[in-house]
This record gives structure tokens, sequence and C-alpha cells, in this order.
């Protein structure tokens, strides 16, 4: 009986031991991404001609259209806001030589994606970017100090030059918070709408651009699409439950279509960060774990390959894994919730006197 027991303690020890000894090794892996998941230089090139980037006015999605121009690549930029994505267009044309297509589109809106398949369809499509964000009605900041939380018809185009065209690298970056402030789901004043708006922007672009331009990846099987999710996906989130759960929706959609379609040659990956100094946070001092749209943009590239999830740096790893390891009877008592609507409110109160931020 004895040497039972401890031949079956030794054996769980083993199991325990190899368990965590490879999670230490894929994190060591982590450290080093250009040595573990290398990039040609000509890779995302290789993957077609054009990238198309949803939300690519600003922020995060601005940089990913600016990264892949300078691969080699043309660009479509897509956002709600004409005057911003003329200019980055522009910005764009000037720094890299590029040709820009321009798609002016209100992503909450019903019935804007037969155009846009009808005017990509001729394009040899390599990238899909999903990552723009919306702010409801305010402007977001940082809530990182209070558990890592992290809260956010018509259809024109302009081409650069006629004719027929490749498109193959998609990064899927829209998506709106409906509101900036901690509420409870029956608080919001137009739930109907924000239901509608939400769904529309966070989850239906996304399946939408990804039907429209997977069928062509498949065919030439080969592409890349990236669905920016966020990092507060990782656990349910009371107070931002609406946002939060469209969020984990881009994940596991993202996830389910990697399984589905990696034998035909294409990455389908969710990217879930945590903080990034766009104007959704308002604009917050870098720092380790608040980073700037290039250091971020230029990290969670180097991850492209490893695997269907990633959190884009080191830095928001740690934080997500810190968040999964908290308790959700901790995170989800009404004291931690009261305390996380009472923070915001006053970094909100403290941004409002000291300065407007004007929604695009």
């Amino acid at each position: 009986m004895a040497s039972g027991m401890e031949w079956f303690f030794t054996a769980l020890g083993a199991v325990v031991v190899i368990y965590y000894g490879v999670k230490l090794l894929r994190f060591t892996r982590m450290l080093y991404p250009k040595r573990w998941f290398p990039l040609p230089k000509s890779f995302f090139l290789s993957m077609g001609e054009w990238a198309v980037v949803t939300g690519a006015s600003e922020g995060i999605g601005r940089q990913y259209a600016f990264v892949m121009a300078e691969q080699g690549m043309n660009v479509v930029i897509m956002s709600r806001t004409k005057v911003t994505l003329d200019k980055v267009a522009k910005e764009i044309r000037e720094s890299t030589g590029r040709m820009v297509k321009v798609v002016v589109a209100d992503f909450t809106k019903d019935n804007i994606f037969t155009d846009i398949e009808e005017e990509l369809k001729f394009l040899d499509i390599g990238v899909l970017g999903n990552t723009s964000s919306l702010r409801a009605k305010s402007s977001l900041s940082s809530l990182f100090a209070y558990p890592c939380a992290m809260a956010a018809n018509r259809y024109q185009m302009q081409s650069t030059k006629a004719g027929c065209f490749c498109y193959c690298v998609p990064v899927n970056n829209v998506g709106m918070v409906p509101s900036v402030l901690p509420q409870r789901f029956l608080e919001d004043e137009d739930l109907d709408q924000t239901i509608v708006r939400v769904i529309n922007c966070n989850v239906r672009t996304m399946v939408k651009m990804c039907r429209i331009i997977l069928p062509g990846m498949e065919n030439r099987r080969k592409g890349v699409i990236v669905n920016i999710a966020s990092g507060i996906a990782s656990i349910p989130f009371p107070m931002y439950s609406l946002y939060a759960a469209s969020k984990i929706f881009v994940e596991r959609f993202s996830q389910g279509l990697q399984a589905e379609y990696k034998d035909k040659g294409i990455i389908i990956q969710a990217v879930s960060p945590f903080g990034v100094s766009t104007r959704m946070v308002g604009y917050q001092p870098t720092n380790r774990t608040m980073l700037s749209p290039q250091d971020f943009v230029k990290s969670s590239l180097q991850y492209i390959r490893a695997g269907d999830k990633t959190y884009g740096t080191i830095c928001h790893m740690v934080l997500g894994w810190l968040l999964l390891a908290i308790p959700s009877k901790i995170l989800h008592t009404e004291f931690m919730l009261q305390g996380l609507k009472k923070y915001v409110e006053r970094k909100q109160a403290g941004k409002k006197s000291s300065s407007v931020i004007v929604e695009a």
C-alpha cells in the first residue's frame, strides 16, 4: 500500500514538473520571437499584393496600414471619417510610394458590405486586419490600475488607380465601447440601439470581412487575417459585459477559423492587447504596459506565427496571466465593481477638467 502511494505521488510530481516545464519553455519562446517565429523580409508581400485594414484612420489600425505599406504592399484603408482617411492615405503614399484605396464606411450601420465586396472582388488581398475602435460618448481612460481592466450609411470609395488588383492580408480592428463609464447592462439609456451598434461593429463586421476575403485566400492557399480583440476578454468582465463578450467572440471565432483553415496555408490570429496609447484611452502616457501604437504593432507582428492568439507583447502577456490568476469571486464582488466604477469616474473627471477630446 505504501509503495503504491509513493508511486502515485512520484508520478503526480513528474506530471506537474513536465506540465510547468512545458509552460516555461513556451514562455521562453515568447521572449525571443525573432528566433522562434522568424519572418522572411518578403513574408507579407508574398501573401499578396494588397492589405486591407479596417479602422485605419488612427491608432493601431493606422500603424498596421503604414507597416504593411512599408513591407511593399498596397493598402485599402477603411473607417468612417473621410477627412482623416484621406490624410492617412496621403502620408502613406508620400512615405512609401505604395497605392492606397480609401473606403469610408460606418460599421455600426447595416447594408454596407455588398458594396464593399463589389469593390474588393478583383483585388489580390494577402492581409486583412480588423483594427478600428469607436467610442460611444466620451474619451476612454486607461483602467489598468484597477485590476487590469480595459474598457473602449453610407459607403464611399476612392481608387488611386484603375484596374484589377489582388489582396491577401486583412487586419480587422473595428470595435466600439458602448460606454466609457462602467455600468450594469440594463443601465444603458438606449439599450436596444447599443446592442445593435456593438454587435454590428464588434462582431458582424469582422465576420463579414472574413467572409468577403477568406475565399480568395483559400483559392490561393495563402493569406493572413489579424483580428483585434482585447485583453479584458480573458475573463467575464462585469460593468463592461457587452463589450467584453463581443471581444471574446473575436477570439473564439478567430481560433476556430484557424483550426479550419491552417492546412490551407492561411494564418488567422486574434490579437488581444491591454494598454495602447490611442484616443480610446485618452492618449495615456506610454510606459512598459501602455505602449504606443508603433511599438505595439511592431511587437505584435513578431508573433504572427506564434499561434491563433497573442497578447502582442511580453508585458501584456504577463498582464493577461495575472488577470487569469485572480479568482473571479474576488473580481466580481460588489466591493470591486463599485471600486472600479469610482476609479473610472475619478479618472474621467480629472480628464474633463484638463482637456477635451473630440470624437472623430
